[in-house]
């Protein structure tokens, strides 16, 4: 077995190598004469190298035909010639194994390894071509013939080819650590060309095969040109293996880094008493003070268990961590307890909200029921009433009646179901829904929570809130609420649930049928003045920084900033005008030393502007226009009906942004008034030759709905008979093509608003004297009510004589 080595020979002698260790002197083994006189040659195969002429290079032989071959040679002062084999792992390599060229070499030292086998230390001096193998008993002889180079026509062009050979092989060994130090200081030091060319071609890091073919390769110049085109391909591989090298130490070093890092955090964490273990420990210590039911206790114990088994640097980490921090912060069967001083809540009630005694006697009812039962599932309840009559501000009320904690939840514009039964928490982001979090926020399994604006509830792309609310308003269902990111039931049971809203026409009738609605209509004129006295002046005080003595408002003027400046249910506006008083007030204070704190109904009209027009005369001073009472979401209103007649032929024309059902009632008056034209006292000929023309001011404001039908009707035939209608007479009510009157709904926000508007006398059907009789009569001291059942007595009523 023969193979090349590639060590030095300084590296053999600091390995123990046994060998002389005189000084080498390779010119006392330069080529002599015996290489001319000796005709045949001992041939040495090799694998795995190639040698060049002129190179020195050690070649470790193992077999014992080559090691017999190494050391006769030396004895005989021999050369022998080196061949490389064709394939390398053949043992024992016959004739055809091996080339034809090779290079004939001398042996400068022999060196015993201690395993048996020798190192030769050989040098280079000829290339040559193998002309026949004469004997191969114990190893290869043969006659051979010398080759010689052919050298370069342009000198010049190839000492720059080798320059810049040389240059790239020191940028080779300078990226490549496979290649000794050594190596650098060897090619420097060479200032022989074509002794240049030969050592790179040997120490190459190319093919046995493609060093071969270098070898035999007769010109110099080929042979650079060939050479320098494989450094080339060596050098771009080296580049790319060191740009992966760098690139995979530096993720190793970012690695290691936060390696360091996370056990530096964690010994941190550690010494402050953090860290994974000390979660844990919080969690459980947490869970001991909780009071739930074993059911709970079971989920706790198997979900603190897969905390336990998770890496802390994996994001599942912290979703569990913070799944089980919301679930044990949820209050679970922790109650606060209720206060059951009955007459003490009503006090309460009452210092809050004057009015609005239905939803008093229903608190305290449920109050009642509670005291004597001790264990009653809490109503929902569903307030339902214009803006600014204290729906929600009811709520903190009751909470503080009840001794319970409040929480307030908006759900206008909510168009996501997830809002309300939260997410998944394998999702990013993922949290409780509002209604637990409303919950936990509370500290309490039984607070009051308020579901303000349950009306205004969207619709969007994910799911439907108010079909999700169907199981948190229903008593029979909401004792085990399933919440996506609990992933267990909840008992909403004990909540007492108090939902607001302005109308109920966008509200699902399932969702409505699981609540208690009560009806809040607007403050009458008594009411308003009593609520701006006891809470919106001294709130507007301590929000300008007034006191009592600086800031007055009188009976007097405050009914005439109510009546001259505002028109609305509630008391927003009320609060406004106020605020814009009180304002002035601050300014006035500010200016003057000794303000006179006392101002007029004259004052208040200089602070707040021209006031609203009282008298309804000059409107209705005219044929043809009728009061109407209207119902809308914001609370009772009036509306002018207008008819005029024109030559024509009995055409209807209907304008104002009228819907549907008000466009089918002016239908039905008209015929209506056809058919009894007689009876009504209107010629045949002024219907045959008349068109009429009905129209609603605001024309920019859609109206519809069943309650102008017999305004309408009364319109057209104050217009045919050229009558007017009696001045501060409103009506409302339905009407069928043979003149029955129907009744409608919206009566107390509509008799409310027309004594605001200074109406003294008002026409309903006779079956909606049951809603009048369900008003306080205080509320209806100035105003005067009919009752109708046909068309027949509207008319008799409305039109003057």
């Amino acid at each position: 077995m023969t193979e090349f080595e590639d060590i030095s020979l300084e590296e053999m002698i600091s390995d123990g190598f046994d060998i002389v260790t005189e000084e080498i002197n390779l010119s006392d083994f330069a080529e002599t004469d015996k290489n001319s006189e000796q005709k045949i040659f001992p041939i040495l195969p090799v694998r795995n190298m190639v040698m060049f002429p002129n190179v020195v290079i050690p070649i470790t032989a193992g077999r014992k035909t080559s090691i017999q071959l190494l050391e006769e040679a030396q004895k005989n002062g021999d050369f022998i010639g080196i061949v490389s084999q064709k394939n390398s792992d053949l043992e024992q390599p016959s004739e055809k194994d091996i080339y034809t060229t090779g290079t004939l070499a001398k042996i400068i030292k022999i060196i015993k390894l201690p395993e048996g086998n020798i190192t030769a230390i050989t040098k280079g001096f000829h290339r040559f071509k193998i002309k026949k193998i004469v004997d191969n008993q114990p190893y290869f002889k043969a006659e051979i013939s010398k080759l010689k180079d052919t050298q370069p026509k342009d000198r010049e062009e190839y000492e720059a080819l080798l320059e810049n050979i040389k240059d790239l092989a020191l940028k080779i060994i300078e990226l490549d650590p496979n290649i000794p130090n050594a190596a650098n200081f060897a090619i420097k030091n060479i200032n022989n060309n074509d002794d240049l060319l030969n050592f790179i071609c040997t120490n190459a890091n190319f093919s046995s095969i493609a060093k071969q073919k270098l070898l035999e390769e007769k010109s110099l110049m080929t042979r650079a040109n060939q050479c320098y085109e494989l450094m080339h391909e060596d050098f771009r591989k080296l580049e790319l293996r060191n740009q992966i090298h760098q690139k995979t130490s530096k993720d190793l070093d970012k690695q290691q880094r936060e390696y360091f890092l996370n056990q530096q955090i964690r010994t941190i964490q550690e010494e402050l008493g953090g860290g994974p273990e000390s979660d844990v420990e919080d969690l459980i210590a947490k869970a001991k003070t909780k009071k739930w039911s074993q059911e709970v206790e079971d989920h706790f114990q198997k979900e603190i268990g897969r905390l336990q088994r998770q890496n802390p640097n994996s994001p599942d980490y912290n979703v569990q961590r913070n799944y089980l921090d919301f679930f044990t912060d949820l209050p679970w069967e922790t109650y606060t307890k209720d206060i059951f001083d009955i007459a003490k809540a009503e006090k309460v009630l009452d210092k809050a909200h004057f009015g609005l005694e239905d939803i008093k006697k229903r608190i305290l009812e449920h109050m009642a029921v509670l005291k004597l039962k001790n264990n009653m599932k809490s109503p929902i309840l569903l307030l339902v009433g214009p803006p600014g009559v204290g729906k929600t501000s009811l709520g903190k009320s009751i909470a503080d009646a009840l001794g319970r904690k409040y929480v307030r939840l908006s759900l206008g514009g909510l168009h996501d179901e997830s809002e309300i039964r939260g997410h998944r928490k394998t999702y990013i982001g993922a949290m409780a829904g509002r209604i637990l979090q409303s919950i936990k926020k509370s500290g309490t399994s039984n607070p009051v929570i308020v579901l303000d604006e349950i009306d205004k509830i969207g619709q969007g792309l994910h799911g439907d809130p108010s079909s999700a609310l169907l199981e948190v308003l229903d008593p029979e269902q909401n004792k085990s609420f399933y919440d996506n990111f609990l992933e267990m039931g909840y008992d909403l049971s004990k909540v007492m649930f108090i939902a607001t809203a302005n109308s109920l026409s966008t509200i699902q009738t399932p969702l409505l049928d699981r609540t208690e609605i009560i009806q809040i209509a607007g403050y009458t004129l008594e009411e308003k003045i009593e609520i701006a006295k006891r809470h919106l002046i001294k709130k507007q005080q301590e929000e300008n920084g007034l006191d009592a003595k600086s800031f007055k408002l009188g009976n007097a003027e405050l009914k005439h900033i109510i009546e001259a400046h505002t028109s609305e249910s509630g008391v927003r506006t009320l609060e406004k005008r106020i605020a814009a008083i009180g304002r002035w007030v601050a300014l006035q204070t500010a200016l003057i030393k000794d303000y006179d704190p006392k101002i007029s109904v004259e004052k208040v009209d200089e602070i707040l502007g021209v006031p609203r027009p009282k008298s309804l005369s000059e409107i209705t001073g005219v044929p043809g226009v009728v009061t109407g009472l209207a119902w809308t979401s914001v609370g009772g209103d009036i509306l002018y009906i207008e008819s005029i007649l024109s030559n024509g032929k009995g055409a209807l024309t209907m304008t104002g942004n009228l819907g549907t059902v008000m466009k089918e009632s002016a239908t039905i008056a008209l015929e209506y008034i056809k058919a009894k034209h007689d009876e009504l006292g209107i010629p045949q000929e002024d219907i045959e030759k008349k068109n009429i023309h009905v129209h609603v001011p605001e024309g920019a404001t859609p109206k519809d709905g069943p309650s102008a039908g017999i305004a309408m009707l009364t319109s057209m035939v104050s217009s045919f008979k050229n009558k007017k209608v009696k001045p501060h007479l409103a009506m409302t009510g339905e009407i069928t093509l043979r003149g029955k009157v129907l009744p409608v709904g919206g009566i107390k926000e509509k008799l409310l608003a027309a004594t605001r508007a200074g109406i003294k006398d008002v026409i309903l059907c006779e079956a909606n004297r049951k809603d009048v009789e369900e008003i306080k009569k205080d509320y209806l001291k100035n105003l005067r009510v009919h009752y109708v059942n046909r068309m027949e007595e509207v008319i008799d009523i409305a039109i003057e004589e």
